[in-house]
């Protein structure tokens, strides 16, 4: 440990530099992936502002268990399948994938597509399991 501050304090640039890209990268993962929200937020904007679940998960995923009255469109058909969320375009859609990582991605292209309200679940379904909210199989 001292060693490492040692080394700190003799080369401040290259640590400067670091820290420096470090929070780069941070800033541009959190504006990649847009706003997350939790599965308490998430069942708020269900049940308060009608919002829309886009389940981005495979069939198989899918399959294990899904949140409530959720739309299945996985990430590989996304494009091509958009036009079926048209409807949802000024509604709050809740974007869901197994970890909260690839719904980033997704979030990303409906931001693009002109939806209004997306936000993806922060932890995916795995936290929504987590927090022993209602699936349905």
């Amino acid at each position: 440990m001292e060693r490492l501050i040692e080394f700190a304090t003799q080369h401040y640039y290259l640590v400067g530099a670091w820290v420096l890209t470090l929070l780069i990268l941070l800033a541009t993962e959190k504006r990649k992936a847009g706003k997350s929200v939790t599965p308490a937020e998430a069942t708020r904007l269900i049940n308060k502002e009608a919002g829309v679940v886009l389940d981005i998960r495979t069939r198989k995923e899918w399959d294990t268990g899904r949140i409530t009255n959720a739309h299945h469109i996985p990430l590989a058909d996304l494009d091509r399948r958009m036009s079926e969320l048209d409807k949802f375009k000024e509604k709050p859609v809740i974007v869901v994938c197994n970890l909260g990582q690839a719904a980033g991605t997704a979030a990303k292209k409906l931001k693009a597509a002109g939806f209004q309200q997306v936000v993806r679940l922060s932890g995916g379904m795995t936290e929504w399991k987590g927090q022993n909210m209602p699936i349905i199989k």
